[in-house]
């Protein structure tokens, strides 16, 4: 068995990350806890809130400390087992962080099926991604027919999936992504209504197109400029589930564009506006199941697609992270840390 490696924080970003932020090491071989489970990193999910965990600073989760390894969710193939129920040779997903091998002792544990399709689609689609499109759509955007509902990031793992539900729920899907090609897919495959390249120096104005009714629902996971050009067409009463705002992770200090707070707060008085940050956590046991149903049956039956953008080698997870960060990915951003 090769040597089992981690990705350790090396220091704290000051802006955008860099390679220097992260160091690779060798580590010993953990071992089987009592009541746990060994195992072996088979994929690793890069997702955009382990930007936030790489700054000290006060948050919904503790911060990763110098000299600690990545946080991170994975498919596992289970090595040994002294919990029962599961055994060698099983698959599951577990948060072992950015590594080759685990011991899990405790926390959130999945056992999977690969018969029953793909197991990347645990870390995307069927995984955390695709319960906090659900979660933010449906519990706090509720779409309703015939509204418009607008998402950014359109194309990456939540978004592409919040347009797809909002399509099943007889809304009309407005999409926001970075380049032609994503906005390709986002209408050719994803069959969303319209699709906007947010790098057009005309953007604004082609958003407002796209919108002739106005917004009733925007899913928001960028913030930044894409915020500006929605906030006049969201219509009264409509809804703003806040997932992320990946274009100010990278901040190093306040913005020196304009202050939008005085703007946005007058909006949402006078258009009585419902803006709610979430965390996929918060809707616990009692939706899951109802997610797992209605996607699960969406891709059986062709109304859902979706997309993963893999790259191999664990060593290569940092690279992959900071292009995530810049919108580098196309689809689900995974590590395949092994076979």
């Amino acid at each position: 068995m090769s040597t089992p490696k981690q990705i350790v924080l090396a220091s704290r970003p000051k802006g955008t990350p860099t390679a220097a932020n992260f160091r690779v090491e060798d580590a010993p071989m953990p071992q089987l806890p009592s009541g746990g489970l060994l195992l072996r990193v088979l994929y690793l999910s890069l997702d955009p809130y382990m930007r936030g965990r790489m700054d000290d600073a006060k948050s919904y989760a503790k911060p990763v400390e110098i000299g600690e390894v990545m946080q991170g969710e994975s498919v596992c193939e289970v090595l040994a087992s002294d919990r029962p129920g599961f055994a060698k040779g099983d698959i599951v997903t577990a948060f072992t962080g950015w590594r080759t091998h685990a011991a899990w002792a405790g926390g959130p544990l999945r056992q999977l099926d690969p018969k029953q399709g793909p197991i990347t689609a645990a870390l995307g689609v069927l995984g955390m991604p695709g319960f906090t499109a659900y979660s933010g759509l449906m519990i706090i955007g509720k779409p309703k027919a015939g509204e418009t509902v607008v998402v950014a990031a359109a194309s990456g793992p939540v978004g592409s999936l919040v347009g797809q539900l909002a399509k099943m729920a007889g809304a009309r899907a407005v999409g926001i992504a970075g380049g032609p090609g994503k906005c390709r897919y986002v209408v050719d495959e994803l069959h969303f209504d319209a699709a906007i390249d947010h790098r057009a120096p005309d953007f604004a104005a082609k958003l407002a197109a796209s919108c002739p009714k106005g917004i009733d629902v925007y899913f928001e996971n960028v913030g930044g400029v894409i915020w500006q050009a929605v906030l006049p067409l969201l219509n009264t009463y409509a809804r703003v589930p806040v997932c992320g705002l990946i274009a100010q992770y990278n901040a190093a200090g306040p913005s020196d564009g304009a202050n939008l707070l005085p703007r946005t707060m007058r909006t949402v008085l006078t258009r009585s506006l419902t803006i709610r940050g979430f965390i996929n956590t918060e809707f616990g046991p009692e939706h899951y199941p109802a997610f797992l149903k209605i996607v699960s049956a969406g891709i059986g039956d062709g109304r859902i697609h979706y997309r993963e953008d893999i790259t191999d080698g664990l060593e290569n997870a940092p690279a992959a992270f900071m292009g995530l960060l810049q919108g580098k990915n196309f689809g689900k951003a995974l590590i395949r840390v092994a076979q």
